[in-house]
């Protein structure tokens, strides 16, 4: 359910509230927020493909499924975004873009599971009625760890 940005903006002047995850993929949404709450208020993008872009109109980071697969360089690709070093942090955002979309070829976290399957991990299955992903979404995330050199 996506929530209005003058909802959010209310709801951010409940002192226990600090954050949001912003996911709805609407950067005007997401800049109307911004402009509407206090710049304390810390805002997070939910949306591994926007992460960065996001960062420009005020992110505070994000909540990333990349992560799972590529923790190390999304993190420091929003490190080196507040250092200033913009274009070291769009190589890595470029470097995953692939793999920001890919994650989504079924419903996450389908692919999420099947990808931290390949690289070792005891995820078990995604609880019904989500199924485990096809050969072809597997095929797919397969590739990208693959030109990562993680398997």
């Amino acid at each position: 359910i996506n929530m209005s940005a003058e909802m959010t903006a209310r709801l951010a002047k409940i002192p226990n509230i600090i954050a949001t995850k912003e996911a709805s993929g609407d950067i005007d949404q997401f800049v109307e927020i911004r402009r509407l709450t206090d710049p304390d208020f810390a805002m997070y993008s939910g949306d591994d493909a926007i992460a960065l872009p996001l960062c420009s109109v005020g992110a505070t980071g994000v909540v990333s499924v990349a992560s799972h697969i590529v923790g190390n360089e999304i993190h420091k690709m929003i490190e080196l975004f507040f250092e200033g070093h913009v274009s070291e942090a769009l190589d890595i955002h470029l470097k995953h873009a692939g793999l920001f979309r890919d994650l989504f070829c079924m419903a996450n976290p389908i692919p999420t599971k099947a990808a931290l399957r390949l690289l070792g991990w005891n995820v078990g299955p995604p609880r019904l009625p989500l199924t485990d992903a096809t050969d072809e979404c597997t095929e797919v995330i397969t590739n990208h760890l693959r030109a990562l050199n993680l398997v």
